[in-house]
């Protein structure tokens, strides 16, 4: 069987991601830290050269799947983000060369954060990253780290927008409203109300990171996306209905990023040209799964 390894295998995609290669017949590996509980999840902080080096020496990985990252926007520790989202990748590119492991492919996640505030209604991958957060800036950093390498490592670069599902973390905008309307509370204090965003579901990028890791291109950047925008109002009408309450919503000026950015909209023509069309979830879908989650 060809082996995947798919670093910070225990995290929000990980999970799902693991659990869909394992099914398609893939020997699934992972990286994890600081601790592993289970045989097939290495301890290794890829921060540490040395660490990721001896991971290889012992998978020799047919695939890598790089999800391992900072990925909370407003996340407090500058320093972190970078010696991560950075820095620990450019581990995985130098330890590939020192143990002269080729991957069929490797597939490094970025962000559409990367885009900052573009005038483009619909942003497809030619827009130019106008980066306006440090988390953005540490993902743009690796973007441009990594092309160094595409002459030497099968790399495709993904710039996910925002998906969400069962299991995300509590901080993230959409567990958190849901869970608002599951425990029944009768106000919410958000940030800017009036954002618009291109939501996927997880199950959905799981699906994608796979078709994508299995295609034959290589030294390229694309978006993953729905393509439709859903501003924060809708998903809150949305949940008023499905709650069969209203909630008052509060704009807490504490919630409100510096230099938010208001719309983010993806295009997903390359993404359907490289994998053929996939099947999505409506987004009304994701959140009755997530609100009638136990």
């Amino acid at each position: 069987m060809k082996k995947v390894l798919i670093t910070g295998i225990d995290g929000f995609t990980g999970i799902y991601l693991e659990e869909l290669l394992t099914k398609a017949g893939y020997d699934v590996y992972g990286l994890v830290y600081p601790k592993s509980i289970r045989k097939t999840h290495l301890a290794c902080n890829i921060a540490n050269l040395q660490e990721v080096v001896t991971v290889f020496q012992s998978v020799k990985p047919d695939y890598i799947i790089h999800l391992a990252g900072i990925s909370f926007v407003p996340h407090s520790n500058v320093k972190e983000m970078y010696d991560i989202n950075f820095f620990g990748s450019l581990n995985i590119m130098d330890a590939l060369l020192e143990t002269g492991v080729t991957p069929d492919k490797i597939v490094l996640a970025s962000s559409a954060n990367v885009y900052g505030n573009p005038v483009d209604e619909v942003i497809d991958e030619t827009v130019c990253p106008t980066p306006v957060s440090h988390y953005a800036n540490s993902k743009l950093a690796m973007e441009f780290m990594a092309r160094n390498y595409f002459d030497r490592l099968n790399i495709l670069i993904t710039r996910p927008f925002n998906y969400t599902g069962i299991g995300q973390g509590a901080q993230f905008l959409i567990p958190k409203i849901v869970s608002h309307f599951k425990d029944g509370k009768k106000e919410i204090q958000l940030g800017n109300l009036d954002v618009v965003r291109d939501f996927s579901d997880v199950r959905f990028v799981a699906e994608v990171y796979q078709k994508l890791m299995e295609c034959r291109a290589t030294s390229e950047i694309v978006n993953i996306c729905s393509g439709n925008g859903i501003s924060l109002l809708e998903i809150i009408d949305t949940m008023n209905s499905m709650a069969g309450y209203e909630i008052k919503t509060v704009k807490n000026p504490l919630f409100v990023r510096v230099n938010e950015v208001k719309t983010l909209i993806g295009s997903n023509r390359k993404l359907i040209s490289l994998i053929s069309e996939q099947k999505t979830y409506p987004f009304e879908e994701t959140l009755r799964w997530m609100f009638d989650a136990t």
